[in-house]
């Protein structure tokens, strides 16, 4: 269990029981409530110091605006760092130009590292991590414009290797989510390449998106993550989302396809395949706890309902008529959905 959920059962109890008490449900002696007290206080104590973990509702809330200022900052250190380079380097020599490219991720890396030493949370090292993979992406592009190398799909590749390294060294989720991006790309594009087409035309053909994003998601199954038990859950959202996507930009344009077929025959084809998939996906992650699955799942699956539900009705039924039938349709699926909620609370 990680520090951080035993530090919320902890605080969840401790205000469960003070409720019992006010409800007279159960009475303790004053030797017991002062046991307990001091038991749970100094478990707290002890997560707190040891791995900083946010012991209020008061403290959650400002952990997670600290995180995301730190993802905005990085963000925005990275538009600086790309906005700078792209004004002032042009006019550097080129031995200067390529010292200023090598020397700027690994100065980033390693101040990243210095402060993961140096702060439990890693606020600081996200951020620094965020711009070290920035300064990467622009070493390797600019690089390859100084000595007009030609472009080519590898180099996602490695951008994605380098997010996952650092990802896998500091345990951040932001970068890994990255470097699976950088990934997925890299295997849809490489495909597109193969078949002799240019790689940079793969959005024409979105199936290679979409199984590079099915076998990110997969590969949640196989890598094993005893230390980072949070990140196969990156990667089951970063690959569904892929997949998703490519299957809803199929449902609306079919030329983007492989299938040889009409276009509106592959666009029914990917409708029918988007529902049974989000449909799937949604009953895997319940049976899973998976809830990025199930939040992931559901939204598109309501996506490709209203994208068939258009295919069908649009064109001949009156508007107002349409959206009172989405409307139904909708408390249809709040009322399953409802009775799915209590059956799985009925089995647990």
């Amino acid at each position: 269990m990680k520090p951080q959920q035993r530090a919320d059962r902890l605080r969840i109890l401790r205000e469960e029981l003070e409720n019992l008490e006010r409800k007279h449900i159960l009475d303790l002696t004053e030797e017991q409530r002062s046991g307990l007290e001091k038991h749970l206080a100094e478990s707290l104590r002890q997560l707190a110091a040891r791995a900083d973990v946010d012991t209020s509702d008061e403290e959650r809330r400002l952990s997670l605006g600290m995180r995301a200022i730190s993802a905005l900052g990085g963000l925005a250190f990275c538009a600086a760092l790309a906005l700078f380079l792209a004004r002032y380097l042009p006019l550097w020599p080129v031995w200067l130009q390529v010292a200023v490219l090598v020397a700027a991720p690994v100065a980033l890396l390693g101040a990243a590292d210095l402060a993961a030493g140096r702060e439990r949370t890693l606020y600081f090292a996200t951020l620094l991590t965020l711009v070290a993979i920035a300064a990467f992406v622009v070493d390797l592009s600019v690089l390859g414009a100084i000595f007009n190398v030609t472009p080519t799909p590898n180099a996602l590749a490695a951008w994605g290797l380098f997010a996952l390294a650092l990802a896998y060294h500091f345990g951040l989720r932001l970068p890994l989510a990255a470097g699976l991006v950088s990934l997925i790309c890299w295997v849809a594009t490489t495909s597109t390449h193969w078949r002799g087409l240019w790689w940079q035309d793969f959005p024409d053909r979105l199936e290679d998106l979409a199984a590079a994003g099915l076998a990110v998601a997969a590969a949640s199954l196989l890598l094993r993550h005893s230390r980072w038990v949070d990140f196969p859950a990156v990667y089951r959202l970063i690959g569904l989302l892929a997949f998703f996507f490519a299957v809803f930009i199929l449902c609306v344009e079919g030329r983007q396809s492989h299938l040889p077929l009409e276009s509106r025959t592959v666009e029914r084809i990917y409708q029918t395949l988007g529902l049974v998939t989000s449909a799937g996906v949604v009953w895997l992650g319940i049976v899973r706890a998976w809830k990025e699955a199930v939040n992931t799942g559901a939204a598109f699956f309501a996506i490709y309902l209203l994208v068939r539900l258009i295919d069908w009705w649009w064109s001949w039924m009156p508007q107002y008529l349409f959206f009172l039938l989405l409307g139904v349709i909708a408390l249809g699926l709040l009322w399953v959905f409802k009775r799915l909620r209590a059956r799985l609370r009925r089995a647990a």
